[in-house]
């Protein structure tokens, strides 16, 4: 027996060495692959490693996360989609609670479009480590797409909740037991028809996310036995399959501000043909439980002609020239939602504004009138939608001005007793649909004229097409006119055909421009080119001292001499070397063609689009620019990734410009690191444009901004324990904001918060502290902030300003914070648990990760700890 342990023993020993020989040796040819960054190899070695010795996992971490991140991209570059997730679910069985693991994977997957899945790990990886900035900023970043915000400004709408609740409950108490809830959301609809008492309810969902979420809600409110809830699209619902029977009563809020737009008119056709008993017959008294009907039973439709400056500055190119750059007549730029403009990029016939906050309000031009009706409990009616021919509508122009846009909004009759509206009149959730008016010869209207427009229900859209006017006095037809040469007027009829003679010849049309709403208002913003000008004369004139730069600025209408005829003027002239000018702002821009107009300058632009390239070849010809002065500097690029280079190899850059604030109002990311990269690539005296940026705030109170962030608590969701979890995906940053209308008191002066300077990174503070003046007592609730945007010391631009293609974002509390007025209020960073007086640490800033503390001046108390998203996806560096 001895003798047989003793063997068993020796035999346990060998093994055990043999073990720890096989884990030193993979341990080593790990660390020589790595050398050798065969990432795939050390990947393998590490897993063999961590299942021989599980022991190793603290110690190994580090190194194999690193390994598997390498491996990960090499993956994701030959398109071995499957390896990828592979080796995340491998390292996943390893370190189930690893939080840098599971952000990275969900990364991949959010970079593939798994929006869903990847929030998934995001939360998870906060949940893990509270504190972790990367996993905050990817989960509020993918929270946008999976939770729109208008989930929490419809929630808080109390008027809207109860409106919905009584028709329900009438419907119920009607005879309807049985209850579909069609794209339920957070399951409220259908939890208000058990509470009415409807036997069984049925909701389906299509977002995972929200599917998971309505589950929780559902359950934390005792109705998961009582409410079964689908993941489907209600298309795809069958009978027996998924719900015994048909139901007696669909409820459901699938609409956008066009009424339309999420697909409601194809859902209920679907849901009368396939999930709800027949309808009632009109004018019989029977019961209506062996009937089917649908909440809302009707929608009226609403339309008025309005102007409106801020929409048109965002839809029409109001300057045949800019900052002395001739835009051609023969381009037409159009906004996205311009039905004739051919673009792949048209997604829908409309946007949205809330017309009572919008800057400079509007002025109706037209009585409202009535665009349609139509009847959700008519199969027959909802079908002929979609087949309807477009009919016309014509109004009467009731005030004169600039014709910008037709505004809709909708009527909802929920049953015979409660209505919602969405008039831009009326206190709601709802935005209304803006339908811009673009491609028009004239648009002055006066009291008299008359609105022309063609209405028709395609694609699941409602589309206004054709929008033009007749004049009162000779009754002419004002409208595109690429379309007719019917006008009115002799010398109508010559302008018309003047501008023909200058379009391209290529079709005779010219050269259509589909730019973002946000592009088009970049390029109506004067102050802004002039600002940029101004700055870019100045260093261009200080690095070629020998030539008066300003004069330089050829004006190609005045003299009719151009820059190639200047420099044929004596082949005894040296031609100077040029100037190099690189702008790599996103989007559409006219800058370097700018900058060409001041001298001997070589401009390159990053513009990506074709069609956008070829309408800037077009602006600089008729610039009369030399082909060679304005070139696009991917097409220079061996990899587009590394965008900031040396323009040639013995050459330096005298200007790059950069875009540092996003037009949401955040500042963009990895901002610093681009900057560090473009001081090495500049001459001697050569600037980055803007050189620093000034980060201004104040204090407010906005019940508007708490209201668009989270649900606040049970009272405007009548009740229900619904706040909770739809909370988990409230970021602390309200993005696009426009603080000239929005409902808020300021409690305290602008203050300056932080300076990121980006030519000279010494004079950004390592701390500060930041004094703000409370000017008057009340609830703090968010802290709205904007910058100032420095091209030098002369030079700088407002992103406040009215002017602005900007717009301003703000810092939602958690919870309102009382001040006093005259109060010395200071913003101040903590460390180490400890509150001190020092703020705003711009080489240090993680994104979403830096806790800011508002502290009482005379008291030195911590009165509130927030996450000062001012500095979201700020990434800074030396």
């Amino acid at each position: 027996m001895s003798n047989s342990n003793a063997k068993f023993r020796h035999r346990r020993g060998a093994q055990e060495a043999g073990r720890r020989e096989l884990i030193s040796r993979s341990l080593q040819s790990a660390q020589h692959c790595l050398e050798d960054q065969d990432y795939g190899t050390a990947y393998a070695h590490y897993l063999l490693v961590l299942n021989l010795a599980p022991e190793l996992k603290t110690s190994v971490k580090e190194t194999f996360q690193f390994t598997l991140f390498k491996w990960a991209e090499e993956l994701d570059s030959l398109a071995r989609i499957q390896d990828l997730f592979n080796c995340y679910e491998q390292a996943l069985e390893l370190y189930p609670n690893d939080e840098v693991i599971c952000n990275s994977m969900g990364e991949h997957l959010f970079r593939m479009g798994f929006r869903d899945e990847a929030a998934g790990y995001f939360h998870k990886a906060v949940k893990l480590n509270p504190d972790f900035a990367d996993a905050k900023e990817n989960f509020y970043r993918v929270a946008n797409w999976l939770v729109e915000r208008w989930h929490f400004i419809m929630l808080n709408d109390a008027k809207r909740n109860l409106t919905y609740l009584k028709a329900i409950e009438n419907a119920v108490c009607s005879g309807c037991k049985s209850v579909l809830d069609i794209g339920t959301g957070t399951g409220i609809l259908s939890m208000f028809a058990k509470k009415a008492g409807a036997s069984s309810v049925f909701a389906c969902e299509l977002s995972k996310t929200m599917y998971e979420l309505a589950c929780d809600v559902v359950a934390a409110n005792n109705m998961d036995r009582e409410i079964k809830l689908l993941h489907l699209k209600s298309l795809d619902i069958e009978i027996p399959k998924h719900i015994p029977e048909r139901v007696s009563l669909v409820v459901t809020e699938t609409v956008d501000a066009g009424l339309f737009g999420e697909g409601i008119v194809e859902s209920l056709i679907h849901a009368w043909e396939h999930l709800l008993l027949q309808p009632k017959p009109k004018n019989q008294d029977v019961n209506a439980k062996d009937y089917g009907q649908v909440i809302p039973a009707r929608a009226t439709v609403f339309g008025m002609a309005v102007e409106c400056k801020e929409i048109r500055r965002h839809h029409r190119v109001g300057a045949q020239e800019v900052a002395g750059v001739h835009l051609s007549h023969s381009v037409k730029f159009f906004s996205p939602t311009y039905a004739f403009a051919g673009s792949e990029e048209t997604v829908e016939p409309y946007t949205t504004e809330k017309l009572s906050r919008i800057p400079g309000g509007y002025v109706p031009l037209t009585e409202p009138f009535q665009i349609m009706t139509v009847d959700f409990n008519n199969l027959q009616e909802l079908k002929s939608l979609a087949h309807r021919k477009s009919w016309k509508l014509s109004q009467p122009v009731t005030e004169g001005g600039m014709l910008d846009a037709i505004v809709v909004w909708f009527v909802l009759q929920l049953d015979d007793e409660h209505t919602l509206s969405t008039s831009p009149s009326e206190e709601t959730c709802w935005e209304q649909a803006v339908y811009p008016v673009q491609g028009l010869s004239d648009y002055s209207v006066k009291a008299g004229d008359t609105v022309m427009m063609e209405v028709c229900c395609h694609d699941c859209y409602l589309k206004m097409q054709k929008i033009s006017f007749l004049t009162s006095e000779c009754g002419m037809d004002c409208s595109d006119r690429d379309d007719t040469l019917s006008l009115g007027n002799e010398a109508e009829l010559c302008n018309a055909l003047a501008s023909l003679q200058t379009t391209s010849k290529q079709d005779g049309k010219g050269q259509v421009c589909v730019l973002e709403s946000t592009e088009i208002a970049l390029l109506n913003n004067v102050p802004y080119h002039e600002c940029f000008r101004a700055a870019m004369g100045k260093v261009l004139s200080s690095l070629n001292p020998s030539k008066d730069l300003e004069s330089m600025d050829i004006d190609r209408c005045g003299s009719g001499v151009n820059l190639q005829e200047s420099q044929n003027k004596s082949s005894l002239d040296v031609v100077p070397d040029p100037l190099y000018v690189l702008d790599v702002s996103e989007g559409f821009s006219i800058l370097p063609i700018i900058a060409g107009k001041l001298g001997p300058v070589k401009a390159y632009s990053s513009i990506e689009k074709e069609q956008h390239q070829a309408v800037l070849n077009v602006i600089s010809e008729a610039n009369n620019f030399p082909k060679e002065t304005v070139e696009f500097w991917l097409s220079h690029l061996e990899d587009e990734n590394v965008v900031l280079q040396r323009p040639k190899s013995d050459k330096l850059w005298s200007i790059i410009i950069l875009d540092v604030i996003e037009t949401s109002g955040l500042i963009q990311q990895e901002v610093m690191e681009k900057a560090a990269i473009s001081r090495c690539l500049l001459q001697s005296g050569g600037k980055i444009f803007p050189q620093y940026v000034l980060v201004y705030g104040m204090l407010v109170e906005s019940q508007s901004l708490l209201l668009e962030s989270a649900v606040q608590g049970t009272e405007p969701t009548l009740g229900f324990n619904i706040a909770p979890f739809i909370n988990q995906f409230k970021v602390p940053v309200r993005v696009y904001l426009d603080l000239s209308t929005l409902p808020c008191v300021p409690l305290s002066k602008p203050a300056e918060l932080l300076r990121l300077d980006l030519m000279n990174p010494l004079l950004n503070s390592a701390s500060r502290e930041v004094k703000v003046q409370i000017c008057k007592s009340g609830q703090v609730t968010a802290i709205p902030f904007w910058y100032h945007i420095h091209l030098d010391e002369e030079h700088s631009l407002n992103t406040s300003d009215e002017f602005s293609h900007w717009k301003q974002a703000a810092v939602v509390l958690d919870e309102p914070l009382q001040v006093q007025g005259f109060d010395l209020t200071m913003l101040a960073k903590e460390e180490d648990g400890m509150c001190t007086e020092v703020t705003f640490h711009p080489h240090t800033i993680q994104s979403l990760g830096y806790v800011v503390n508002i502290i009482n001046k005379e008291t030195k108390t911590n009165i509130k700890s927030f996450f000062f998203t001012a500095l979201l996806k700020l990434h800074s560096q030396n």
